[in-house]
Parts: C-alpha cells; structure tokens; sequence
C-alpha cells in the first residue's frame, strides 16, 4: 500500500504550497485567509480543487477595456465635477444635501461616479408593478433595449420577456440581453433561439467553457440593470421569474425594492451596461451618440449616483460608501438585506453609531433561501442586539430589498447584499439618492415593512437552543467566503 502514502505525501505538499501561496502571495483579507486555510486543513485534495475554483483573484486584472479616446472624456468629465467640489461652487436642489458633500466626492472620486441632479425617481416594492411598468417601456422602445440580470427563468414571466424582445427585435429595435450563467444555469439550451432569429443578441456573463466545471463560479454578475433608449433606467433587486411575482409557494409574496429611473443618471447605467456587453459578447459595442441621447429638461429634481462595484477592483466602492453613510448617521439607519455578512470594518461603523444613539434598525427574512448564510447572519446579528440594534425579521413573505437609509435624507437601493460575497464577489451596482423626498418615502417603506415583521430581541436571541448556537459558530467562521 506504498502508494497511499505517496498519495498521502503529495497532498500533504500541495496543501503546505498551496497555504503559503495563498498567506504570501494573494494578501487577502486576514479573515478569507484563515477561512481558505481551514478548507485546505480540513479538506486536503478537495480544498486544492475548490481553490482552483472558488479562490481566484480576479483583482489584479483588468477586466474591463475602454477606449483612450472615452477613458480622456471620462477623466475630464470626473476631473472638472471634482473641481467644482473642491471649490465649492455644486448648487444643490435639495439644500440638505450640503451635508453629504463629502459622500459624494468620496464616490466621485474612488467609483467615477458622476453626480446628477435632474432625475426623476420610481419606487416599486412588488413584482407585479414593477414589470407591468418596465414591459410598457419595452413596448414603448424605439431605438434600443439593454437588459441585464442576475437571474432569469424560463418560466411564464421569463418566457413573456423573450417573446415581447423578439417582437420588439423585429420591428427593428435593437434588443441586448446579458445573463450570468451560474445565476441562470437552469435556462433550456435554446431558449433564445427565437430572439436571436429576430435579431436579437444574448450574452452570458463568464459562461462555463468546460460543461458542469466553471473556474469562474465565484464571481458572479449580480446587476440587473435595464435601459431604454438612453431615457429609462431601472436598477434594484428583482431578476427575472415567476417567483418574482410571489407565484412560488416557498416564498409566497417577493419583497423587494427597484427603481425607474429618468434623467441624466439613466447614461450611468447604460455605460456600466456596455462595458459588461463588451466584456461578455463577440458583439462589441462603441458608445455610440445613439446609446447617450441628449437630456431633455423638466424629467426631474434627484440627485443620484450610480456607483458600481466588482472583484476586478479593490476598492470595494459600494461597501465604503455604505460605511461613509453610516458614519454620517446623526438620528437613524434603516438597513433591509437578505443576508447580512459583514467585515469587521462594517461591523464596528454600526456598533459606533449604535454607541452614538443613532436609532439602528436591520430587516432580514424571517425564513431563508440559502440556510447557511442565513445561519451566519444571525450570529452578526446577536453582536449588533447586544450593542442595542433592533432587528426586525420580515414574515408577510420573502424580503429580497437592498436598502439603506440615512436621516430620512438619503439612501441606496440597488443590487449589493449586505455582505462579503456582494462587497468583494459579486459584480454589483447600486443608486445612490439624494433627496429628502425619496429617502422619506423609502423610510416609510421600511416603517410600513415592520408591521409585517417580528421583532428579535436580544434576549430572544440570547435563549436559543444550543444548536442553534453550534451551527451559527460554524458558519461563521467559513462566512468570508459563502
């Protein structure tokens, strides 16, 4: 049996090269370190494969290419609005906003997040509402639609997408539609074919090129974003599926927050679609004069920026500008996520607001879709009650809304989880608003969604079964990378 403990031996080696490439050379984050360490330890031969696939360090390359030409317009662009700040010469619509001046250089500046103020604002809570107006403006389309989603389903709502595409794709407009293939892995082979007929194009964002084996499984492109001939933007939480109408037993009705967007924000969003086309199609795309109407005035009073966020950049845009509202939290923060995975980082901003008496509110689901995030959650959870959070758990169905307000004044909606897999995984991109109307209008929301819910207590928290204890302890420690 000497070759069992060669066997034996050469995993033994790999594992210890393996472990000093990742403490040496990927100079991760301490807590994905230890977690990527203990899989290794735990898991020799098996941890090596999950490495290869769950592991890599997206980062270091550059994913995304643009053209001289539009990088110099981009940089002059963002050169000049930070000029203006910096000399303080911004009129803001809504005079409150003064405040947050710093939060919106901060984006400007590390997100090349452009601040407009000339938008107009739609809230939908419901699926019905929300994709009875969004296929409106699809029938509506004159020129192009570009569509973008985590998630999309051949199931009735999925397949009433294609077909209204492929219609609209025949009256000649331009039709794009980009999936990411983990998110959508159960769609049927050819469930475009009618589409793509009429000439449409679809794109999968780092599709599998060995089947049933993708290297790149762990980063996902989370957004779903639409856009409408350069005039309508929608950004938010749903995907694409009958669930999404509350149609799915196990969840019953779908919470969740997405926006309609108007005004110069929507060309945000349509460069952060082109630049995801191009990086997933054989169909490049110039940002052609046609993709960016010229604003119409009158659409709109709300100062918004799109801020996006990816594996490919270090920055963690999203999270930092989730943590630079929270340290400017003076009376409230309302916060609604699935899932709540927080660094350290996170973690302690709240805790220091908690201390400070600002009034903390976290809404999760009161039942989960992925146990153990779930599981994982609710030991971050009993830290923030412990410090004087109060926790709502959401029962009138699933909640699915990525939400935070500040002061009633502003707030972000859009795709990015409260946790790592959205600050430092996933492809995500969220709105930014600055409006004491909207972000009044979103807090209500919040005020309305905890009729709906159960408050967790601390001392609730505190008499849960031991078991209950053992399996939060346990997937707390691997959280860094679920």
């Amino acid at each position: 049996m000497g070759w069992l403990k060669d066997v034996s031996t050469f995993l033994l080696v790999l594992n210890l090269l393996l472990a000093l490439a990742i403490v040496f050379l990927e100079r991760r984050n301490v807590g994905v370190t230890w977690a990527w360490l203990m899989v290794l330890l735990f898991l020799p031969g098996l941890g090596f494969v999950l490495y290869l696939i769950l592991g890599q360090n997206l980062s270091r390359r550059k994913l995304y290419k643009i053209r001289e030409e539009d990088q110099r317009k981009l940089d002059s662009l963002i050169e000049s609005q930070r000029e203006s700040f910096r000399r303080h010469q911004i009129h803001y619509n809504d005079p409150e906003m003064v405040i947050y001046q710093d939060l919106i250089y901060m984006n400007l500046r590390s997100g090349h997040a452009l601040f407009t103020q000339n938008n107009a604002v739609e809230v939908f809570t419901d699926g019905p509402s929300k994709f009875d107006r969004l296929f409106a403006d699809l029938e509506a389309a004159r020129h192009h639609i570009h569509l973008q989603y985590y998630i999309l389903n051949a199931d009735g709502l999925g397949k009433r997408l294609v077909e209204l595409l492929a219609r609209k794709a025949q009256e000649g407009v331009q039709v794009r539609l980009l999936y990411d293939d983990i998110g959508s892995n159960r769609l049927p082979r050819h469930f475009f074919d009618g589409l793509i007929r009429a000439g449409g194009q679809v794109a999968a964002f780092f599709p599998s090129r060995i089947p049933y084996l993708n290297f790149r499984v762990n980063y996902r492109n989370h957004r779903k974003v639409a856009v409408i001939d350069g005039e309508f933007g929608y950004i938010g939480g749903f995907n694409v599926g009958d669930e999404y109408l509350g149609l799915n037993p196990r969840y019953g009705f779908w919470r969740d927050t997405h926006l309609r967007l108007q005004g110069t924000t929507v060309l945000q969003l349509q460069a952060h679609f082109l630049m995801d086309w191009n990086l997933a199609s054989v169909h490049k795309l110039k940002e052609e004069t046609s993709f960016f109407p010229l604003y119409r005035p009158g659409v709109g009073q709300v100062g918004v920026q799109i801020v996006a966020s990816g594996p490919d950049n270090e920055m963690e845009q999203i999270k930092n500008a989730y943590i630079k509202m929270i340290n400017d939290a003076k009376e409230s923060i309302y916060i609604q996520s699935p899932y709540f995975i927080p660094d350290e980082s996170l973690l302690n901003a709240l805790k220091l607001a908690i201390w400070s008496g600002v009034d903390v509110r976290m809404m999760i689901p009161s039942r989960p879709d992925h146990r153990m995030v779930y599981w994982a959650s609710w030991s971050y959870l009993g830290e923030l009650l412990e410090a004087g959070m109060k926790c709502f758990l959401y029962e009138k169905g699933f909640l699915h809304a990525k939400m935070v307000v500040i002061d009633g004044r502003v707030a972000s909606v859009g795709t990015a989880n409260m946790d790592i897999r959205s600050f430092k995984l996933n492809f995500e991109i969220n709105a930014f608003l600055y409006d004491t109307a909207t972000a009044s209008r979103l807090q209500a929301i919040f005020e309305e969604d905890m009729e709906h819910s159960l408050q967790l207590t601390y001392d609730i928290y505190r008499n849960r079964s031991a078991l209950y204890k053992l399996r939060e302890s346990c997937t707390r420690l691997l959280s860094p990378i679920l």
